[in-house]
């Protein structure tokens, strides 16, 4: 679902990304972990097509970066710490622009359903200004999924929230997964990452200097595979 081989992304005589591999399975959860500057947001923006590699080939459900990107942002969705909402308008309203943004048609019954999936379907005639963080993050994630993407990329979701909101997070983007999206989630909640990924990289120094899934970290915890992974690398 996502192939990357060999990625360079520098800016000017900065080189953040250093050959970079990886791959994703369809239906895999991955969590990218690393200190801040290890390069998971660049890496995230080229994902998303918001950023062009400086070499290396990149592959997103079948289509190439960045000479395809029109056909990966019909097949992705992407939520960061930014809800990309416009506050002067309902939920509804935001909902029904990206959805003629995105050539859907009949778009009522999915409006219908993404809000209900996020626990908003009776705020969604309240206007997003009023709304708490969490509910913007949880409206975020309806207007990304709002067109079945297959690929879905979260940046630092977390970012801001209470620990109330951050529970309804949780339970969002388990949904999100449980439908069997491919997803790719940067974050520095160990706790939150090791209770919803299927796999977790580390990312150090612009390349992948560890992976594991899951089920392999049961004779230890997230934190010392994370820990070790970096001192490796030191």
């Amino acid at each position: 679902m996502i192939q990357v081989n060999k990625l360079i992304k520098r800016f000017g005589l900065k080189t953040i990304l250093r050959g970079l591999n990886f791959n994703v399975q369809p239906g895999e959860f991955v969590a990218l972990l690393g200190p801040n500057g290890s390069g998971k947001t660049t890496f995230l923006r080229i994902l998303a097509s918001l950023s062009r590699p400086s070499l290396g080939e990149v592959k997103v459900a079948g289509y190439k970066l960045p000479n395809e990107s029109a056909q990966v942002r019909a097949r992705l969705g992407v939520v960061s710490h930014l809800p990309l909402l416009y506050p002067d308008l309902t939920a509804e309203e935001n909902l029904q622009f990206y959805a003629r943004m995105y050539g859907i048609t009949n778009y009522e019954s999915r409006i219908t359903q993404v809000l209900q999936m996020v626990g908003l379907e009776h705020r969604r005639k309240d206007i997003v200004s009023a709304f708490s963080r969490g509910m913007q993050q949880r409206l975020a994630i309806a207007r990304a999924v709002l067109h079945n993407p297959e690929v879905m990329l979260f940046d630092e979701p977390y970012t801001g929230l209470d620990q109330d909101a951050s529970e309804m997070l949780d339970g969002v983007l388990k949904s999100v997964a449980a439908e069997g999206r491919t997803v790719v989630m940067t974050s520095h909640d160990l706790v939150r990452a090791e209770n919803l990924a299927t796999r977790f990289d580390v990312l150090s120094r612009g390349v992948i200097v560890a992976s594991a899934a899951s089920k392999d970290l049961r004779k230890t915890n997230l934190l010392s595979f994370y820990k070790k992974a970096l001192q490796v690398e030191a």
